[in-house]
């Protein structure tokens, strides 16, 4: 998720597809992420403690805080995984016990020739 405390990509179109997937839905997240969505989308949200923000149906984009103590109450897990490995020092938690992979697409991205994504529930 990050390394040196840093986002290891910011891929535009990833980022699209994104909004594609929550149809309009909030999308939650904390003041480091939401630099990415410029302009901001209309159903973007930011809130320090933007998970305990979200009600049902609503989303939440985790990159700098650990999502494991979110994952109880939600109702999906969208992964984007790149088509490379890079230095890490925060993952997000493999495998997902109780969660099992619904959906996998493969994206093209702006800044990587390949993005799978992976919809868990």
């Amino acid at each position: 998720m990050l390394f040196n405390h840093r986002r290891q990509s910011q891929d535009r179109l990833l980022r699209e597809d994104l909004l594609r997937e929550t149809g309009g839905a909030p999308l939650w997240m904390n003041a480091y992420s939401a630099r990415q969505f410029v302009p901001p989308p209309e159903n973007l949200r930011v809130a320090d403690d933007f998970p305990s923000q979200a009600g049902p149906g609503e989303y939440c984009f985790f990159e700098d805080v650990d999502p494991v103590p979110w994952l109880e109450g939600a109702e999906m897990v969208i992964l984007y995984h790149w088509n490379r490995r890079y230095p890490a020092d925060r993952y997000f938690p493999q495998p997902l016990a109780g969660w099992s992979v619904k959906r996998t697409e493969d994206l093209a991205g702006s800044s990587h020739e390949r993005i799978t994504k992976e919809v868990l529930a």
